[in-house]
């Protein structure tokens, strides 16, 4: 038995958004690199950044780069499955590097509502604010979601 969408099978995923300092692309594995330096350089910052408390990732040990690399795999599944979208937050105003994530997936206690979170680098905590606000209207003015929870900045 196929695996239920998350979303319409009809509905057309939109364009990600885009601004002077960042933008949105789906996860990949090409990503794996600058994906594993943004995340391990700010374990502290991203467990403390609004939706991640008491949760488990990023795990304070770290992750090899196969690991993450297979993480980034199953995100990139779930986007092509419809289960779940994963985007990479990217510099935009120079050299593209990976400065942060966002995930939206169904709820994992309520499927009805949809989850969301995302984190920057500690050294780019000045963006949660405005990534919050972009993928909040991205995500009111685009997508079919009835229900967001996505902890405010």
């Amino acid at each position: 038995m196929a695996e239920p969408t998350f979303v319409p099978t009809d509905f057309v995923v939109p364009a990600p958004p885009s601004t002077p300092s960042f933008r949105l692309e789906p996860l990949a594995a090409r990503h794996n690199r600058a994906d594993l330096a943004a995340w391990s350089s700010s374990i502290e910052h991203i467990r403390a950044t609004p939706g991640f408390a008491g949760r488990h990732w990023p795990p304070l040990d770290g992750l090899s780069a196969d690991d993450n690399l297979r993480d980034l795999v199953r995100h990139a599944d779930d986007f092509t499955k419809r289960t779940g979208f994963t985007y990479t937050v990217l510099d935009n105003a120079g050299d593209y590097d990976v400065i942060g994530c966002v995930y939206i997936y169904p709820d994992r206690d309520d499927p009805a509502v949809t989850s969301v979170r995302s984190w920057v680098r500690a050294d780019r905590a000045e963006l949660d604010e405005p990534v919050y606000r972009e993928v909040s209207a991205w995500l009111a003015e685009h997508w079919p979601f009835e229900r967001i929870r996505y902890a405010k900045r």
